[in-house]
């Protein structure tokens, strides 16, 4: 059975779940300047109550795991969490950010919706204890080098410490190169902890390192991974958006355009409503 998990917003709480709205956590890789989070903020804002869907603005203030030293990595955790307050507090939406180390815990606490523990450190168990000791609802990724099975520990560590209020998510797993494959059914295992279950259609096309000092990407397969992801039955979606991805500052050959999100997100909520009938019948 899996537990809904209540996450707070500046307007009304999300129950994220079977039979709740989509939850679609969505926003640029890194927080580039303010204005461009403002703007991507309001958009998808708008777009999300339009379609009915619960939305959580997501940007990274410190991207800890780039390719190259040289990689823009972000505003930092002080200035990019006062930055992620003012547009929860302005433009009146939750927030979500990946942190990297216990000591960001206790100030984003006071600020995140959503804690976020990237993929890569899916196993830190000091982390994963003190973001379920926050009060915040959490955001797990599941490590590129785990199989969805064992994920029950990651699950059990962030339990053991108090928090129910966690969700899963799919991002893809190493089996070659600069490569990540999905395998579908790391969904319902994963729902099968108890857990809504968030699939990352964008970093699951991810070519790590795949160009060169930097990831590549595959994003004309984003519509694809996701109708499939949604047919096989998930409770959100993770997405990163951008107004012109080739000139994003990180992440960009994977993410998505933010004028062709509406038209995808619609045909991603039909097929949800199609599976949940078909489970239903």
């Amino acid at each position: 059975m899996i537990h809904p998990v209540t996450i707070t917003t500046p307007d009304r709480p999300y129950l994220v779940g079977p039979g709740h709205p989509m939850l679609l956590l969505a926003g640029p890789c890194v927080l580039e300047s303010g204005e461009l989070a403002w703007d991507i903020a309001r958009e998808m804002k708008a777009i999300c109550s339009r379609l009915g869907i619960s939305y959580v603005f997501k940007a990274s203030f410190d991207k800890a795991n780039r390719t190259s030293l040289d990689s823009f990595r972000g505003p930092g955790v002080e200035s990019g969490i006062r930055q992620l307050g003012r547009i929860r507090h302005e433009v009146g939406v939750p927030v979500v950010s990946d942190l990297h180390e216990r000591g960001q815990v206790e100030l984003a606490a006071d600020i995140l919706d959503i804690i976020q523990i990237p993929a890569f450190l899916c196993r830190q168990t000091d982390l994963l204890v003190a973001a379920a000791k926050s009060g915040t609802a959490v955001n797990l990724k599941k490590g590129q080098f785990v199989s969805p099975w064992d994920m029950e520990h990651a699950v059990g560590k962030i339990r053991a410490a108090g928090c129910e209020q966690l969700l899963l998510t799919e991002r893809g797993t190493s089996f070659g190169y600069n490569n990540l494959v999905v395998d579908m059914r790391s969904l319902p295992v994963m729902r099968s902890m108890g857990c809504p279950v968030i699939y990352d259609a964008t970093h699951s096309v991810q070519l790590p390192g795949g160009a060169g000092g930097s990831s590549g990407g595959q994003r004309e397969f984003i519509p694809t991974l996701a109708k499939a992801a949604m047919a096989a039955g998930i409770d959100g979606l993770f997405m990163e958006v951008h107004p012109d991805p080739d000139k994003a500052l990180c992440d960009g050959p994977n993410s998505w355009p933010l004028e062709q999100v509406e038209p995808l997100l619609k045909q991603l909520l039909a097929i949800r409503t199609a599976a949940a009938g078909e489970s239903n019948g």
